[in-house]
């Protein structure tokens, strides 16, 4: 194996296993300043409790995000050298501001809710979990406007076979970024409101502190619910991006092997891309042209109109955009059943809907991971889309050998940081919402 796929392997393991804890700070972050928003007006302390219950889970998840990121900030510098030196000065610009504006905001008030629930007044303390959330969503921010730029990159010229910015505005709003940062963000609500809404669930099915339980479980389930149909608007109008500016990348998602008008949505189906032909398809007439341009006759590229070259695998894309539009149909029909429940009051007896809420709580996870796949395995052969190729980004000194080794040790580092992470996490949920933090 190359050193360019072996260097894609190492980022990508990195990138997925960082990808599972932001998700979950953005939902828990929601979560700790609804309730601490509820203590405050109320001085109901059942808001309080949950509220801490809730911030120590928010420190674990905090510290593994931090643990598991610094490996993609230097890897940039060891295996994708190349890539730094043409873009570094536009693609490092976000990344600074995270560090500065955002991880600095969010870490030093974490600390404040860790640390001083009894130090500080309810009013001071509803502000630190204000600017906890604040700054963990305007982390999101920054990662995105990065990410966005290498999706679709604007406010830029090539002076000297370097990426120099031209227009900061025009890089940091490119074309993808606020519905890239929408859609993340949302699905950062779906995942921590349905791990809260699960944990209440066990709870509930272990007769284990009912009061907090079922207030969690509403309060959670009213959010997946929401977010979980906000989400459907916010997917289409990330598509209907996708098909206008990557066209290549929804061909490739959709497995539209010939350019036509009138194009079907492929709903599942095994493609072979070595045929050009997708086997035992069920597929909708026309309505990928009706959701990508409002018109069922519209033509839509298909993978034909492209240089073979510039053309990203399929059937990794294919299966993983499906897995995720899946999962996130599954996430609206969990989300309707839940509100029925609520509002015909047979949630707290639905026992086999606890079972339902505990044994989804990985799947917006797996959406996330997979939703994430899609992105950038879609993207390819491009690191930065029509500018550079990934190829060409890859550390020219570091040799396959010394990349194949770093890559075992790390996913021994991730396993073990896994594992520490669900016994500690375990812990946590065994002890419940009773203790307070000082």
């Amino acid at each position: 194996m190359d050193v360019v796929m072996l260097s894609r392997i190492q980022f990508g393991l990195a990138a997925g296993v960082h990808f599972i804890f932001p998700s979950l700070t953005l939902g828990l972050t929601l979560l700790v300043l609804i309730y601490e928003y509820k203590f405050y007006k109320t001085d109901d302390d059942i808001f309080k409790t949950i509220s801490s219950f809730f911030i120590k889970i928010l420190g674990l998840v905090f510290a593994l995000g931090v643990a598991t990121g610094i490996v993609l900030e230097f890897s940039f510098g060891t295996n994708w050298a190349e890539y730094s030196r043409m873009v570094g000065d536009i693609f490092g610009a976000p990344l600074a501001a995270e560090g500065i504006f955002a991880f600095f905001l969010e870490s030093v008030f974490l600390g404040v809710l860790l640390f001083a629930r009894n130090r500080v007044s309810k009013k001071v303390y509803l502000l630190s979990a204000f600017l906890v959330f604040f700054g963990s969503h305007l982390s999101g921010l920054w990662i995105i406007i990065a990410n966005s730029w290498m999706q679709t990159p604007a406010g830029f010229a090539i002076e000297g076979g370097r990426a120099v910015l031209t227009n900061f505005w025009a890089a940091a709003l490119n074309p993808s970024t606020l519905v890239r940062f929408a859609h993340v963000i949302i699905a950062g609500w779906i995942t921590g409101s349905l791990f809260a809404a699960g944990i209440a669930a066990w709870y509930l099915i272990k007769r284990l502190h009912t009061n907090e339980a079922q207030n969690i479980l509403k309060t959670a389930l009213i959010i997946f619910c929401i977010m979980s149909l906000a989400q459907f608007a916010s997917g289409h109008i990330h598509s209907v991006q996708v098909t206008r500016i990557q066209p290549e990348k929804m061909a490739t998602f959709e497995a539209l092997w010939q350019t036509q008008q009138g194009a079907p949505m492929s709903i599942i189906g095994i493609p072979v891309e070595s045929q050009k032909k997708t086997y035992y398809e069920i597929k909708i007439p026309k309505l990928l042209s009706l959701l990508a341009y409002f018109d069922p006759n519209a033509e839509v590229k298909g993978r034909d109109a492209f240089p073979d070259d510039e053309l990203p695998p399929v059937v990794l894309p294919y299966f993983s955009y499906h897995i995720m539009i899946g999962l996130g149909s599954l996430f609206a029909l969990i989300g309707i059943i839940s509100i029925v429940l609520l509002l015909t009051k047979k949630l707290f007896n639905a026992r086999w809907f606890w079972y339902v809420l505990f044994f989804a709580i990985p799947l917006p996870i797996i959406a996330n991971e997979f939703g994430w796949i899609a992105a950038e395995v879609g993207r390819q052969p491009w690191a930065v889309y029509k500018v550079l190729k990934t190829a060409d980004a890859v550390s020219i000194i570091v040799p396959a050998s010394h990349v194949a080794f770093s890559l075992v040790i790390f996913s021994l580092i991730y396993l073990m940081l896994i594992v520490m992470f669900i016994m500690i996490l375990t812990k946590i949920i065994k002890k419940g919402p009773q203790s307070e933090i000082y």
